[in-house]
């Protein structure tokens, strides 16, 4: 069998095609040591600094559904409120769900919500749009947090709503902001 380079498959690069073939240290994956094995990155000489991530997100409904949520009228209680907590406590837990994640002392998380769409909009859908902030000082970020509890807030909306609409979205989860650290400011949106 042939690799299509005229070498028999298997057979090892030689050592300039080896060396030509590693990606400069800041472009290469942090969670793969140099054999390519998942490893936690060391963050045992970073300095401790301020950091900060804001993370988006939504939720994707029918206008009746929004209308529910909005008069407060689903069955198992108040959205909003639950959505936030669970955001918030997944947050926390991140590390223990993400397996490569560095377990935090975080010192601030804040999830909003913004609500658009109601019924009587032409069929038009409705949606939750959901906003994580989180804050800590220490040897790495936050990112991972945020968008946890963006995700988590998302699918506890869900849970909460799939009674009346099984065809909920949730969509566009990711990272708007970051700051602190060697990387410094990072906005995205």
């Amino acid at each position: 069998m042939s690799s299509g380079r005229g070498k028999p498959a298997g057979t090892p690069p030689r050592r300039e095609e080896a060396a030509s073939s590693k990606a400069p240290r800041e472009a290469r994956l942090s969670h793969l040591d140099d054999a390519g094995q998942a490893h936690m990155v060391d963050v045992t000489g970073k300095a401790d600094t301020g950091r900060v991530a804001i993370a988006r997100g939504r939720i994707i409904m029918q206008p009746g559904t929004m209308d529910l949520l909005r008069a407060g009228g689903v069955a198992k209680g108040d959205v909003l409120s639950v959505a936030r907590v669970a955001g918030i406590m997944a947050a926390k837990q991140t590390s223990q769900i993400i397996p490569l994640c560095h377990p935090l002392l975080l010192t601030g998380i804040e999830v909003e919500f913004s609500l658009s769409g109601a019924s009587g909009k032409n069929g038009a859908l409705a949606s939750v749009e959901i906003t994580a902030m989180v804050r800590t000082s220490g040897k790495t970020g936050v990112e991972m947090e945020a968008m946890t509890a963006v995700a988590v807030s998302a699918l506890t909306i869900y849970d909460m709503c799939k009674a009346v609409d099984r065809g909920m979205r949730i969509e566009g989860v990711r990272l708007a902001r970051k700051s602190g650290g060697k990387s410094g400011d990072i906005v995205l949106e």
